[in-house]
Formats: structure tokens, sequence, C-alpha cells
């Protein structure tokens, strides 16, 4: 198997970098973290949603190298396709491919009114209405996917859309989002899920801040 590596920034903070570290774990693969600095200047950038940053994350695998996340998935599901990224059937995987797809480019207002902060606690946080109309979008994704596919993640076992859509599980759970009861029972399956705890529990241990994600505004 040739050599891999992946470029992360912050697990604190940067949730590209959360979803491209999920779906490598999901593939199976062996890898090597490498870590980039917050402070770095692309990589605050990337955070702080001031430039698409093409630093993090990065998958490395012999010779070829992937940077967008959506292309780092379709990659990692051609190397691993028995490990499930994308669903086997034709139709679901449409249906997974949109919904990610959706994540990867929308949801701009709960990007910039919740960026994700893993230690962050913020009770009773102010949330925008645009970014009400976001997490009402999510909640009908969600809704729609379990109802569909019966669970227990969107299209059965854990996935690429559960992966693109982790970091939002965080959020909610940092800004004391309330749900409805169908996606908080998702929300704590995904939180259960080993591979977000691992990544949760590294997260804690940063000691690194970006001093504006770490305002009550």
């Amino acid at each position: 198997m040739p050599h891999a590596t992946l470029t992360l920034s912050s697990k604190n903070y940067s949730s590209w970098s959360f979803r491209g570290w999920l779906m490598t774990k999901l593939s199976g693969i062996k890898f090597e973290e490498i870590l980039v600095s917050p402070d770095d200047a692309g990589a605050r950038a990337e955070i702080l949603l001031l430039s698409p940053s093409i630093l993090v994350p990065c998958l490395t695998y012999g010779e070829v190298k992937v940077w967008n996340t959506l292309a780092i998935g379709e990659f990692l599901n051609e190397v691993a396709p028995k490990k499930g990224l994308l669903p086997k059937d034709q139709a679901r995987r449409a249906h997974c491919r949109s919904i990610s797809g959706e994540m990867h480019s929308g949801f701009v207002s709960l990007r910039s009114a919740l960026p994700m902060n893993i230690k962050g606690r913020f009770a009773d946080f102010k949330i925008w209405s645009k970014a009400k109309s976001d997490i009402e979008r999510i909640e009908e994704i969600w809704r729609g996917c379990l109802e569909a596919y019966k669970g227990p993640f969107l299209f059965g076992d854990f996935s690429m859309a559960d992966a693109m859509y982790a970091p939002v599980v965080t959020r909610f759970q940092t800004y004391d989002v309330k749900l409805d009861p169908v996606c908080e029972a998702y929300c704590d399956r995904v939180l259960a899920h080993p591979f977000v705890m691992e990544w949760i529990a590294e997260a804690k241990q940063e000691h690194e801040e970006i001093e504006e994600l770490e305002v009550e505004f």
C-alpha cells in the first residue's frame, strides 16, 4: 500500500480538517498526520473563512495529492470501495453526494455565526435568523435520510455524509442549539462514534487559541 499522509490544521477549530480526517479513518488506510499550526497564515485564513485554503486537509497517497474535501472522499472510496464511504446503491449514492455537496458549498450563515470550537461552550447563544434557516434545512436533511434509510446514521452505516455533517454536530453542542428529538438522537450517535470521540479528545488537548473564535458575539 502506498505511503499516505494527511495534512491537518487545528483539531479544535478546523471543520474541514475534521471532515478529511474522518473520511481517511473510515477508509481504513494507514496514514501519518502532518499538523499545520493554526498560526500559519494559510491555515488561519481557512479556519476564519477568509480563504479557501488548499493547505488543509490535503491527502497524499503515494504520488497522488488530493486537497478538496469532497475529492478526498471520492478518492478514498475508489481506494477502499468496501469501506462504505459512499452507499452501494446508485440512488442512495447520488443522494449521499447531493447532501454532502450541499454541506460543502452551502450553509455559509451557519459557518459564520457558529464557528467550530469543540472546547467552547456558549449557553443561550443568540443565533442569527439566517443561521436559523440553515439549521432548519440541516434538520430537514437529517430527518429525511433517517426516515428513508432507517439509521442509525444518514445512510445506514457511518458514511461520507456523516463525516461532512459531524462538525455541525459539534457546533450544535458548542452553542447549545435546540433540536427536535430525532436530530438530537442522531447527534448523540455521531458524538458516540469512536472516530469522532478520538478527534474530540485530541481537540481538547490543544493549547492554541484563536482569539476571534473565543468571543461570545
